[in-house]
């Protein structure tokens, strides 16, 4: 994050406040892509002192260089602005919908931006009524393959298909930046507000990193991270307490994972790894035994499913990588989450088109559509739900990609600020992995009514270990205020057109549609 002074001697904002996932693809092939910049949404942002005003976020060019990416964007206000604040939302984030892959803006080692250079040298812009700021901001090249990303981090949802444009080096900066010309309230520019270009040097540092996501189901869920999946059966399923003999349901339940893997490993990853994991109870040493044992027998069936054609490496991890909290009042339920088998390997993230198979387990099938068309709103409401004065609105979820988007709008109907509790209902959520359940939004999934398979919101993790849940926060409703915010989730089969939608503290939303 950038590390700024607020200075209320002058309408400046911070610039990390500015700124701001199967199925085979679709048989008529990939959309037209086209380049009508400028792309614009408008919207309220969460501001850090509650001043919430409507913004207009307009990229105008997003140019591929040899050595990296450049967004060019504006920003104004259409309805005025006042006072010092800062964006509450996201980092910018340009993500590939159909591999998942994240880039995020370079800094340097004081966390300050590259690209367009605040006049003090602290993060801090002029903004004025009815002037529109231009910007400019630098991340890592993004592949070649790659024709149109989404944008996440201005505070006004997902910006869909923004295309990308190949050039030999990005457009020269501003020749005479005024900028610094308009630093106190009392002097306006008659023009835009433009400042000087710093491009990235050999000290630029960016976060680069994999969506991941979870799917569950009552007998086993799945995660992907960029190229590595992991299959988590449910030790429940597969062995009686205290055991590591398989049930007589288990060798069917390996069947099928045995499927998936030789689905979905990749040709040049065949080794998979087998863990066995427990829950807390019992010693340390007992633990260990026991998750050795359980992983070794699903791993001699395993190879009776699949040959020897992989390298199989058995591991055993005790109760040290719990993925849900014990002790709690849901002690039960994360105690039967953390007893698991989980297969590990490589899989294959290239955008050719792929098979639907079915002989492999529900949860693990993946759908990679095109990346979702930009559109400047989010269609219409489909359902509309009230709890303590505020409005949740829920619109047609979207495909983009791997994943699936839902939006929301929550609106304060109150005449006071109102800090709204997001979480799950307990019950819903009971054991839930820790990683997948946090965040304002955390609280939210999409059910499948069919097949029961549970989708979690999506992770964003980044290479130097941090991480974020792929949806905005949820900040102060100031009164009368409306707010969107999404939610991003691994893509159900193509066939599926409609969802129900968990929204927390709101409730189960059923038939929610899915656009195309």
């Amino acid at each position: 994050m950038v590390r700024t002074k607020l200075t209320p001697a002058t309408a400046l904002l911070a610039a990390s406040g500015l700124l701001l996932s199967g199925c085979s693809l679709f048989d008529d092939g990939p959309p037209e892509v086209t380049e009508e910049f400028p792309y614009t949404r408008e919207g309220r942002i969460f501001q850090d002192t509650g001043n919430d005003e409507e913004m207009r976020f307009s990229i105008t060019a997003l140019e591929r260089t040899p050595d990296h990416t450049v967004m060019h964007y504006e920003i104004d206000y259409p309805d005025g602005f006042e006072g010092a604040n800062r964006n509450l939302s996201m980092p910018h984030t340009l993500v590939d919908p159909m591999t998942g892959q994240v880039f995020r803006e370079y800094v340097d080692g004081d966390g300050l931006k590259y690209g367009s250079v605040s006049p003090n040298n602290d993060g801090l812009y002029p903004v004025f009524d009815g002037v529109t700021n231009e910007y400019r901001r630098y991340f890592p090249p993004i592949p070649k393959d790659v024709e149109q990303v989404t944008l996440v981090g201005s505070g006004l949802g997902a910006m869909t298909g923004i295309p990308v444009q190949d050039v030999d080096e990005d457009q020269p900066g501003p020749q005479d930046p005024n900028g610094p010309d308009h630093l106190t309230p009392d002097n306006p520019p008659e023009d835009n507000l433009t400042f000087e270009n710093r491009p990235p040097d050999e000290d630029a540092e960016a976060d680069t990193g994999w969506v991941e996501s979870f799917v569950d189901s009552d007998i086993a869920s799945i995660t992907r991270d960029g190229d590595r999946e992991t299959i988590s059966l449910h030790s429940d399923v597969m062995f009686e307490f205290d055991e590591s003999d398989l049930t007589d349901e288990a060798e069917d339940v390996v069947r099928q994972a045995a499927g998936t893997l030789a689905n979905n490993v990749s040709e040049d990853g065949s080794d998979i790894t087998i863990i066995g994991h427990t829950d807390g109870k019992g010693t340390d040493a007992y633990n260990q035994n026991l998750s050795e044992e359980r992983a070794e027998t699903v791993r001699t069936l395993l190879v009776e499913e699949l040959g020897d054609g992989y390298s199989y490496e058995v591991e055993g991890r005790g109760s040290t990588e719990p993925v849900a909290i014990e002790g709690g009042p849901d002690d039960e339920e994360a105690r039967a989450r953390n007893r698991r088998v989980e297969f590990s390997y490589e899989i294959e993230t290239s955008r050719e088109q792929e098979e639907d198979e079915e002989d492999g387990l529900g949860v693990a099938q993946r759908t990679v559509t095109w990346p979702a068309p930009f559109t400047e709103d989010n269609g219409s409401v489909v359902a509309t739900e009230e709890r303590d004065d505020v409005k949740l609105d829920v619109y047609p979820l979207r495909r983009d990609g791997a994943y699936v988007i839902a939006t929301v709008a929550l609106t304060n109907e109150s005449d006071e600020p109102t800090v709204l509790d997001m979480g799950a209902d307990r019950e819903e959520q009971a054991g839930g992995p820790e990683q997948f359940s946090s965040g304002s939004l955390g609280g939210f999934q999409l059910v499948d009514p069919e097949s029961d398979l549970v989708r979690y919101v999506a992770q964003m993790n980044l290479e130097d270990g941090g991480s974020s849940g792929f949806a905005e926060e949820v900040h102060e409703l100031q009164p009368g205020n409306t707010y969107d915010l999404v939610a991003v989730f691994a893509a159900p089969p193509v066939d599926t057109e409609e969802l129900t939608l968990r929204t927390g503290t709101f409730g189960e939303i059923p038939e929610v549609p899915i656009e195309e």
